[in-house]
């Protein structure tokens, strides 16, 4: 195993193209190590260009060496596991795409806090109501903050005559 890594044309263009397609800025600093290596660069120096140290830039080698291309990509996403599991997705797709007087609400729209209560007692599951618009957001629904108004509820025409009163007592003294 030499210390400088030779590609052929062919390996050089598919650093390149997975390089420029890719949208994570770990294989684009990966890709890149591999690229100024195969130009004869050192670790120190591309190192410095990069913002990495020498030690992240010997693993891309050894990386690329034992693996190729497909080893410069990380083997899962950084962070902690999310909470929302396939059970839980399936679950809020159900209630949102249900009506919660069939599930024996007193309310014929979801909102976000009441939706994540459901859940919550459905599921075990808690998400915060910004949380779950996210989720939702991420499966493709929405869920907008009602607006709450009387229209439909109330008399009309005792809402325009009381309405008309209160003008009259307005401009009176």
């Amino acid at each position: 195993m030499g210390r400088t890594i030779k590609l052929t044309d062919a390996q050089w263009d598919e650093l390149d193209r997975v390089r420029m397609g890719t949208g994570s800025a770990d294989v684009f600093r990966n890709c890149t190590i591999i690229l100024m290596s195969a130009v004869g660069r050192s670790k120190a120096s591309i190192s410095n260009d990069l913002g990495c140290c020498t030690d992240t830039v010997a693993r891309v080698r050894r990386l690329y060496r034992a693996g190729g291309v497909k080893a410069l990509r990380p083997i899962k996403p950084p962070g902690r596991p999310g909470r929302a599991t396939p059970a839980f997705i399936a679950q809020m797709k159900r209630a949102v795409q249900t009506n919660p007087l069939t599930l024996g609400y007193g309310f014929s729209t979801w909102s976000a806090a009441r939706l994540a209560q459901h859940l919550a007692k459905v599921t075990g599951i808690r998400f915060s109501d910004d949380q779950l618009r996210r989720l939702l957001h991420e499966e493709g629904f929405s869920i907008h903050r009602p607006k709450h108004t009387l229209k439909g509820k109330r008399d009309e025409q005792a809402y325009e005559k009381a309405k008309k009163g209160l003008i009259r007592l307005k401009k009176k003294r």
